[in-house]
């Protein structure tokens, strides 16, 4: 990558994630409700961190801050351990995964999008953005690497006008929670920004990102670690060439855009080694959040973290590189304290009966909607498989220029 282009996206990441003042949070803040849903297992439920070691199991890491964390096993969906996995709090931008797993399916990643000034109405103020500018146009392509590089806001709103306005998307996000049995959620805009009454949980944010990486751009995205984002025209050529009679299209500007993930661009922390993706958040009202994916020796793993209390920077991602240390550790000696569980069948129009109290497992499997069939990026979606990854160590990144790139996965064995 040039020099050039590497600083300016450093100079981008460093403005989206403002340093936290250390020390803990109030005694003032909320507790856990003594109830929470059974979905996916009753031990769910409860309040408190669940476990159930085995013979040789590693204890949990010390000095675990966040208010919800959820470690689980990616193909089997066995929940390794769980602290107040259905505690109903803000997302952030982790909502995005759902938006994502909605949206993505609806539109081929070549089809050119001129963006009108409506598209950008609404978005709120301190809005991450990625810089899309009105009345240039951007691919489809183009729009998902602003949405999971740069968290871009901008970028959320762009697909929603296309997908036809924000609130259809709340409800077709919202129709998409329930059919994933992610009951927990309350969906009040697409991109996560804070609003009263929006709320996800560390189990549900697992079960969107397992959702979405069964679809091979949904991984692609999620991984990517560094991109080329179209600009403006070059004036000054546009001005010679119209000076020579020249009718071409000018030749456009493009800037470097880092993915704002630091466990995968290692910038601030040690990259983990296995990791791909999938999708950070901070917010006042959030706090930072984060769900990961990770794979080592055949094993894949997701791991969320919402919002830390030990407000320290990075924490979220120091917390989920310990949970992600400890669930490879565990997974061959822990006893799983739930499972995730599957969508509802398609055209059900309710939830599984995996949500009946004390239910683990669900029989439905995952259900291709007309419009994942209608698309053609759609080859992966909702198929029952997960992914590897090939070459994603520590310091390896994904590098993808605006017209597309290597992708460093492959498909492995079936979700079960």
């Amino acid at each position: 990558m040039p020099a050039g282009t590497l600083a300016l996206a450093t100079a981008l990441l460093l403005g989206a994630a403002p340093a936290q003042a250390a020390g803990p949070r109030s005694d003032k803040d909320p507790k856990p409700p003594a109830r929470m849903s059974t979905v996916g297992g009753d031990r769910l439920g409860r309040p408190g961190t669940q476990v159930d070691p085995g013979p040789g199991t590693p204890d949990l890491p010390k000095g675990l801050s966040g208010r919800s964390w959820l470690v689980a096993d990616a193909d089997s969906g066995k929940v390794l351990a769980a602290h107040n996995a259905h505690w109903r709090l803000p997302p952030a931008s982790t909502m995005k995964m759902l938006f994502a797993d909605t949206v993505l399916p609806r539109f081929p990643k070549t089809r050119i999008h001129k963006v009108d000034p409506s598209d950008l109405l609404g978005i709120g103020e301190g809005s991450s953005m990625v810089g899309i500018k009105e009345n240039l146009t951007y691919s489809v392509h183009d729009l998902w690497l602003g949405v999971f590089l740069r968290s871009g806001n901008d970028a959320v709103h762009v697909l929603a006008a296309m997908n036809g306005g924000v609130p259809k998307t709340v409800r077709d996000m919202q129709a998409r929670a329930r059919q994933l049995n992610a009951l927990d959620t309350h969906v009040v805009t697409p991109d996560g920004y804070d609003e009263r009454g929006q709320v996800s949980s560390a189990y549900d944010l697992t079960l969107f990102a397992r959702a979405g990486l069964r679809r091979a751009d949904f991984r692609e995205y999620c991984s990517t670690a560094y991109a080329e984002f179209p600009g403006d025209y070059k004036k000054d050529d546009d001005r010679k060439r119209k000076a020579k009679g020249d009718e071409s299209v000018p030749e456009r500007e493009h800037f470097g855009i880092q993915n704002t993930n630091r466990l995968l661009t290692g910038y601030g922390v040690p990259p983990y080694k296995g990791i791909a993706g999938v999708k950070n958040g901070n917010t006042t009202n959030a706090g930072a959040t984060f769900t990961g994916v990770a794979e080592r020796g055949g094993r894949t793993l997701l791991v969320t973290v919402m919002n830390p209390s030990r407000q320290e920077l990075n924490e979220v991602y120091k917390e989920t590189a310990k949970l992600f240390d400890w669930g490879f550790a565990a997974a061959g000696s822990t006893r799983p304290v739930g499972t995730l569980v599957d969508p509802a069948p398609k055209g059900s129009g309710r939830a599984g009966k995996n949500n009946a109290p004390g239910a683990a497992r669900h029989s439905g499997s995952a259900g291709r909607s007309g419009a994942q069939a209608a698309s053609s990026d759609a080859s992966d979606s909702d198929s029952l498989g997960t992914w590897t990854v090939v070459g994603i160590a520590a310091g390896a990144v994904a590098l993808l220029g605006a017209a597309g790139g290597a992708v460093l996965l492959r498909r492995r064995r079936a979700m079960r």
